[in-house]
């Protein structure tokens, strides 16, 4: 019989969490810029289904354009930028909730002068991101500004 997780909470003071440490962003991929994350909730709790992190993107910086099967949720609840879905940019902002369908080419990006924190709910167990390749971003992107805006 497995122990049970006690219930609890972790004390935040300003955008870290006590006993969690900052982590790199990705460790196999280069296609990303000034993020870092934090693992909150998922890693060390097996009786969730599903995790809890926070992102943060210094300004000038982005997260790697991907795309996956699985979905997720995201929670801004710090600073503002742009997301880019698929073929459009949306401006996001403090307290916007945002719902990435499976199979959206999506990128963050904190294009104002400070940074860009979000909370990220994902399953537990959830495929790997995939970088899309010239071929996937020519058939699904025409937009002209989101051309511009990503980065690889």
């Amino acid at each position: 019989m497995t122990k049970k997780t006690q219930s609890g909470i972790i004390k935040a003071k300003g955008y870290s969490w006590q006993n969690v440490d900052k982590k790199e962003y990705k460790t196999d991929t280069d296609n990303f810029r000034n993020i870092h994350r934090y693992s909150l909730l998922g890693e060390d709790v097996p009786e969730l289904n599903f995790q809890t992190r926070y992102f943060e993107i210094q300004p000038g910086g982005y997260s790697s354009l991907e795309l996956h099967r699985h979905p997720h949720s995201v929670v801004i609840i710090r600073g503002g930028g742009s997301l880019v879905l698929d073929n459009e940019i949306h401006p996001i902002g403090l307290h916007d909730v945002v719902f990435i369908a499976p199979e959206t080419i999506h990128q963050f990006h904190a294009d104002t002068d400070e940074p860009l924190g979000f909370l990220c709910m994902v399953d537990r167990y959830r495929d790997k991101p995939a970088i899309p390749d010239d071929d996937t971003i020519k058939a699904r992107i025409t937009n002209r500004a989101v051309l511009d805006k990503i980065r690889k």
